[in-house]
């Protein structure tokens, strides 16, 4: 199962020029310094001077990296039955 993730601001709304596959990956995108995906992954000095910039921004600006809600089945049903219209 797949899931999108992105940030969520102090008011409660989601900022979606954040969504990311993964945590990770919104998580690379809130710092100004690009972060090297393998060097993440094999290197723990790394990964901690990584956690510790992104905490000071999250604190810094009040967000959190949160899930997107999946939409029920009735719903996306309802969307498509809307975009077959829009064609017909």
């Amino acid at each position: 199962m797949s899931a999108a993730w992105t940030v969520e601001d102090s008011k409660g709304e989601l900022l979606s020029h954040f969504i990311g596959g993964s945590r990770l990956e919104v998580a690379r995108k809130l710092l100004p310094t690009r972060y090297d995906p393998f060097r993440l992954e094999v290197s723990s000095s790394y990964r901690e001077q990584f956690h510790r910039n992104l905490q000071n921004i999250l604190k810094r600006e009040k967000w959190r990296i949160v899930p997107l809600k999946r939409r029920s089945p009735a719903q996306r049903r309802k969307t498509t039955s809307q975009l077959e219209l829009a064609f017909n």
